[in-house]
């Protein structure tokens, strides 16, 4: 982390607007205004695959539809969901006896899915197929009695549901610090998995500490570290250099949103904010700024951008340049419990739901 504050909790938002005159007046700009605008950004598969699964689910089913937490980590969408009858709970055992509910994009813990059938729950499986397959890796590594090494935030839903696969046999390692003082019991058989939504440089500055102390320390499969989270990173390392301002879209409790201001920085941005939505940017930022970087994270709607894009144009950012370092082309399938009942009902307009990216340098 650079010495510059990462500001995570919203400024108050002053009670009367500045003119972009006065604002402009306050501290000048040096230099033509612009605003660079990262791409990727916004929605990535999985969670465009989970918040269909609601909406379809709503349509098909009528409302109420219980949601387990959160079904993605953005406010505007749980907000929306509720309008159409989605009910978010924190657990099962909130929602009523043989009524349906889905599981979010973050997974859940097979105890999560015992307690389901114990209450007779039908179930809609959202899970981000990549989150899943870090829950697959876990199970086949604890059964070849690895000791795993989960990188994560303790609490995060996603840490809780891959750790719940296997807990006898896995630790979570929360930063690089906590590299340094965790004790294993076989140095000579382990592996470490990682969180999909984590810093991509923090997460391998935790591994390179991690095999000082265990060098036999395997690395997983493949990369668990989603795509979405390793571009959209990605674009913003590239902005951050040219940004007196770094905007990033995104809710509080959506890591990769959080790990966006970190990441934007770390890689020389002046000042980095996340906001939810466009009042709650401070006219204050855009003093004596010439550019400004805009980004969000995997689960924001591109309205919301659209909304920061208009605001910035106020104060006379008009000039958006698109920075683009990958191009988004996966699909993944809608969940199949959802996929046989719309294909029996004859509703398979959206069968495949999600937007994914495909590097290009």
């Amino acid at each position: 982390m650079t010495s510059a504050s990462v500001s995570l909790a919203m400024p108050t938002v002053p009670r009367r607007r500045r003119s972009p005159q006065e604002v402009a007046d306050a501290v000048p700009v040096t230099g033509e205004k612009r605003l660079l605008l990262a791409a990727p950004r916004g929605y990535c598969a999985g969670v465009d695959r989970a918040v269909i699964a609601v909406e379809k689910a709503l349509e098909h089913y009528g409302a109420p539809v219980y949601v387990r937490k959160q079904i993605v980590h953005n406010r505007h969408v749980v907000e929306t969901l509720e309008e159409r009858g989605a009910i978010f709970v924190d657990e099962t055992d909130e929602v009523p006896e043989g009524a349906l509910v889905v599981f979010s994009a973050h997974g859940v813990s097979p105890a999560v899915v015992r307690s389901a059938e114990e209450r007779g729950l039908r179930t809609i499986d959202a899970t981000c197929p990549l989150v899943t397959k870090v829950h697959r890796e876990a199970v086949r590594f604890a059964k070849d009695d690895y000791e795993i090494l989960l990188i994560g935030h303790v609490g995060h839903e996603e840490v809780e549901g891959t750790y719940g696969e296997a807990p006898d046999h896995t630790q979570v390692v929360n930063s690089p610090d906590e590299a340094e003082t965790i004790e294993v019991k076989d140095p000579d058989k382990l592996i470490w998995l990682s969180q999909t939504t984590l810093s991509v440089d923090e997460t391998m500055e935790t591994v390179r500490r991690l095999r000082e102390r265990f060098p036999n320390l395997q690395d997983p499969p493949s990369d668990d570290i989603c795509y979405a989270t390793s571009n959209r990173q990605a674009a913003i390392k590239k902005i951050a250099p040219q940004a007196d301002l770094v905007i990033v879209v995104g809710s509080a409790n959506s890591s990769n949103s959080v790990r966006l201001v970190e990441v934007a920085l770390e890689y020389g941005a002046k000042k980095a904010y996340r906001v939810d939505f466009a009042n709650e940017v401070d006219e204050s930022w855009f003093e004596g700024v010439a550019t400004i970087g805009v980004t969000s994270g995997a689960s924001v709607p591109e309205v919301l951008v659209q909304d920061v894009l208009r605001l910035a144009a106020e104060y006379g950012y008009a000039k958006v340049e698109e920075i683009v370092t990958a191009e988004e082309d996966i699909l993944f399938s809608l969940p199949k419990e959802l996929r046989a009942t719309l294909k029996e009902a004859g509703d398979g307009s959206r069968g495949l739901g999600g937007r994914g990216q495909r590097p290009t340098g």
